[in-house]
């Protein structure tokens, strides 16, 4: 095994690899064939670097520049890059806004991986970035991450007196192995205005940028939006300490958005005159997302967010996608499952069972971006409408809610057991707890725990009230005060994330929701035993 680098070794070594000239490849005699000679500007690097989609020997790296240049990444495993392996990456161009995204391969697993950008071109080559990241192992390791959602919503911004979306810092000091970012990743639709007054009179100062001064329409709209986040520096630190699992929800695209909506017959329809459909708005979102995360690349015509991610031995992951294939937001209360009361749709939900039966991971983390029972409305349309799975009826389940009783009275059928979910989006933390013998339809499903967490710097809201369809129980919450006038600025310290630790030797899991500052909040920690599956016993 590696020796463990310390954040402060880290740190340093950024600094100085920031402060060279010449690229760690052109020290080492590596030189990159260039397809064009006539690129005439050295690149710069001024939104940092990502890595993500991690497993036991492979990782992608993420960067972006200003000039047409090609990638380079190289990685060790000494912090001084002793011995680099590069790999050449993809050339950057207006098309993609000059991102790119290099696919590491042949990594050791258990390992510290140090990697370090570089963009080249005939001109020269870009000051290198340096990030790090750690692989998987046999299950001999614990497995730490952290997950949260919502960021720069509700018109806050970058306030440099406040210090910046300081979360973030809270989170990189705790050194999880990867951070889960359960959507909201940007608010497309919440420009973001020089100043706000707060309920107490004083003044949240926010810097501002072009594209965030208006609801995102135009694809370099949803960029911009991204980029913004990019200007902070405790996000960019963050990055390059910490993978990130991307996943998305609503306002990366607009409030509240499903694939059928027309957008004329919404409140906000003077900001989108130019399309008809949301779906027209979300596949600019959607090329946004790929573009500005370090998700593996696909094909235009797929783009698909939900996917499994293994951590070894111990945890498995499955990030949902509840915004791309739902029907209509509705009064929920449809008696049939099929398209129109559909979130997942039947493909993801197939591909979801699938994935969970032949798993073999002790814990099976779902990764959601809406909770289960959290009331969430809709009222974009004028209409008594649901944006989440419940639909504010204790009773059997009705319209979203059969597809989610569908998945889970499949996972007791199959003894799928040692389930936990994940999610964001309501702005306040809370534990619930799913008891079957509490539910609509007793004993219709194996016990599960979700746990919520959020915002990370956006307003605060809530509690919502609680759907008794499944049963659940309030555990913990962390919501603003009774009587508050909302939002909450994140001035407030109603910010939250959660972290999880699944211990190698025990295999308990342990969950702490954690506030601002990183400390676990009062009652805000709980440790799962795992639960013996039959079906691979």
């Amino acid at each position: 095994m590696n020796r463990k680098i310390s954040r402060r070794d880290f740190n340093r070594s950024c600094t100085a690899a920031s402060l060279g000239a010449t690229s760690l490849g052109a020290a080492v005699g590596f030189q990159p064939k260039f397809a064009h000679a006539n690129w005439d500007t050295i690149a710069k690097q001024p939104f940092g670097i990502m890595s993500g989609e991690v497993t036991d020997e492979s990782a992608v790296i993420w960067g972006r520049c200003d000039t047409e240049a090609r990638m380079v990444v190289q990685w060790d495993t000494d912090l001084n890059f002793k011995n680099p392996r590069s790999v050449i990456g993809p050339e950057t161009n207006l098309l993609s806004d000059y991102t790119a995204r290099c696919i590491l391969r042949g990594l050791p697993s258990g390992s510290k991986i140090h990697y370090q950008v570089t963009f080249e071109n005939s001109a020269g080559t870009s000051d290198p970035q340096r990030g790090q990241l750690t692989t998987p192992d046999d299950g001999t390791q614990d497995v730490f991450f952290a997950w949260s959602g919502d960021t720069a919503g509700q018109g806050f911004g970058i306030n440099l007196e406040w210090g910046g979306m300081k979360i973030y810092s809270a989170i990189e000091k705790l050194a999880p192995d990867f951070f889960v970012h359960s959507g909201d990743m940007i608010y497309a639709d919440n420009p973001i205005p020089p100043e706000l007054t707060l309920h107490d009179g004083s003044i949240w100062k926010n810097i501002t940028t072009e594209a965030k001064s208006k609801p995102a329409a135009s694809l370099d709209d949803f960029r911009g939006n991204y980029l913004y986040n990019l200007l902070d520096q405790n996000v960019l630190a963050f990055h390059r300490s910490v993978p990130l699992i991307a996943s998305w929800d609503d306002h990366e695209t607009t409030n509240n958005w499903y694939p059928q909506q027309r957008l004329r017959s919404r409140k906000d329809r003077e900001n989108y005159d130019a399309l008809e459909f949301a779906q027209q708005l979300a596949d600019r979102a959607r090329q946004a997302f790929f573009e500005y995360t370090p998700l593996l690349p696909q094909a235009s015509g797929q783009r698909r967010i939900y996917r499994k991610l293994s951590r070894g031995p111990l945890l498995d992951l499955f990030v949902l996608d509840l915004r791309s294939y739902r029907g209509p937001n509705s009064p929920n209360k449809q008696t049939e499952l099929n398209p129109q009361s559909a979130i997942l749709g039947s493909e993801q939900l197939a591909w979801l069972k699938h994935s969970l039966r032949t798993s073999t991971a002790t814990w099976k983390v779902l990764c959601s971006d809406m909770p289960l029972a959290i009331s969430v409305g809709d009222s974009m349309e004028g209409k008594n409408l649901f944006e989440a799975v419940a639909n504010a009826d204790p009773g059997a389940p009705l319209g979203r809610e059969l597809e989610m009783a569908d998945l889970l009275g499949f996972m007791k059928q199959a003894q799928i057991t040692n389930t936990v979910w994940l999610t964001a989006d309501v702005h306040y933390a809370a534990a619930h707890y799913y008891d079957p013998k509490r539910a609509a339809i007793p004993d219709s499903f194996l016990p599960f725990w979700e746990f919520v967490a959020g915002p990370l710097h956006s307003g605060s809201f809530g509690p919502n009230a609680l759907d008794g369809t499944f049963g659940p129980e309030v555990k913990f919450l962390f919501a603003p005060p009774p009587g508050s006038k909302l939002p909450l600025s994140p001035s407030d310290a109603r910010q939250s994330f959660g972290t999880v630790r699944v211990d190698a030797k025990s295999k308990r899991l342990t969950v702490e929701l954690r506030g601002l500052s990183g400390d676990v909040l009062d009652g805000g920690s709980f440790t799962l035993e795992p639960q013996k599956n039959p079906a691979t016993s």
